[in-house]
């Protein structure tokens, strides 16, 4: 029993920085799909989205920081949605759990 726990312990210990690697890979990829696909007057929108990183890299936000950009994303009663956090999050979400589900695997 204390060797399996001991196996345990080391795979857990190593799928960790593997684990946060993904998390970051697909973050600042899903910020930098998300810069692309934010539409650009002034660039502020565009420019306020960035990655937070925290959680020893296993916890991993995008967001705009721009006071208006939940309007620009969803819309107002004057204006028709422009959707960008959304589609940027959705290219990248398939990646994410691909490479989750190899990190159990033999690579």
């Amino acid at each position: 029993m204390r060797r399996e726990a001991a196996r345990l312990e080391g795979l857990a210990d190593s799928l960790v920085p593997r684990a946060s690697a993904v998390v970051r890979k697909v973050a600042f990829d899903t910020e930098a799909d998300a810069k692309a696909l934010a539409p650009v007057d002034t660039g502020n929108l565009r420019n306020s989205i960035t990655t937070v990183v925290t959680g020893n890299g296993l916890t991993a936000a995008v967001v705009a920081t721009a006071s208006y950009a939940p309007f620009v994303e969803g819309g107002t009663s004057r204006q028709a949605p422009q959707p960008f956090m959304g589609p940027a999050t959705d290219r990248n979400t398939p990646m994410f759990h691909e490479a989750m589900s190899q990190l159990g695997g033999d690579g």
